[in-house]
């Protein structure tokens, strides 16, 4: 496993200080906010640390209240909603300096028979034809606003991600509002830990939203852009396994009003369709900068 991916896994599984009052660190990105899949991923942590085991998470819904604060722990309570026979409900709460930043529902199910359909995958290139994002990331030129998240994506990091369509978040252009990127764990985790799922969930969030801003050629870094999900929803289908490629297809249907919408689902390398998501967030650009 790399040092990357460890130092993750370590910061998505919580410290537990009750039956269910979990407190996690943040994930230094460069940015003064939190990575807002840093914070889905450690609430599904949270929340499946109180269900049966043999309960793996199917659904969530997420709203984001306020920016959270790198520098600063955040916790997480948990309540238990219901324990059915084979579904469990919960609803988790995070919180820094006693306000609320962000809530999810999450709900959790244990194997059944059952009917069984999915949608193709895509086309896509192989992702070791492909460049890492890493790669592309060092081939920018960083102005001293966003230089501390060029370094941080630039170094090793705990996801292998190579996009098919290179895109720039620094400067924009016009393209379609679609993107593809294989992603796997940075190293070998043991296949049966829920850290799975809590890392689709982080990884869900990455090169997500921007792609509303690709219709109108901005980079969700460019200094007159101001970008913050609202809501996030993910359907987790079928066994998550990060040790294998994961292909990422993502679209953007929508933007309206200053906000964006995406969708976006994960196949494995089989062509399995593991997940699906959502995400709305604003997308403003500022028109009041010196």
């Amino acid at each position: 496993m790399s040092q990357a991916l460890n130092a993750l896994t370590e910061l998505l599984s919580l410290t537990k200080i009750g039956p269910l009052h979990f407190v996690g660190q943040c994930e230094n990105l460069g940015l003064r906010q939190v990575f807002g899949g840093q914070v889905i991923a450690q609430a599904i942590s949270a929340a499946q640390q109180t269900t049966l085991a043999d309960r793996l998470i199917h659904s969530c819904h997420s709203y984001f209240l306020r920016p959270g604060d790198s520098a600063l722990p955040i916790h997480y309570d948990v309540e238990i909603l219901r324990d059915g026979r084979s579904l469990s409900a919960r609803r988790i709460v995070a919180s820094q300096n006693e306000q609320l930043i962000f809530t999810m529902t999450a709900s959790f199910h244990s194997n059944e028979p059952g009917f069984s359909h999915q949608t193709d995958m895509p086309q896509a290139p192989a992702p070791l034809s492909l460049a890492t994002e890493q790669e592309l990331v060092r081939q920018l030129s960083p102005t001293a606003i966003n230089a501390r998240f060029v370094n941080a994506f630039s170094a090793e990091r705990a996801l292998e991600i190579r996009p098919v369509q290179p895109y720039n978040p620094l400067k924009g252009h016009v393209s379609a509002g679609e993107r593809q990127l294989w992603l796997k764990a940075n190293g070998q985790l043991d296949e049966h830990s829920f850290i799975h799922s809590a890392l689709l969930g982080y990884a869900a969030d990455l090169n997500f939203l921007p792609v509303a801003l690709q219709p109108h050629g901005k980079g969700f870094l460019e200094e007159d852009m101001q970008v913050a999900t609202v809501d996030h929803s993910m359907w987790f289908h079928r066994p998550i396994n990060m040790n294998d490629w994961l292909l990422y297809d993502i679209e953007s249907p929508s933007a309206q009003n200053s906000r964006g919408f995406v969708r976006g689902a994960f196949y494995d390398s089989q062509g399995t369709l593991i997940a699906s998501t959502a995400q709305e967030g604003v997308i403003r650009q500022r028109l009041d900068r010196d």
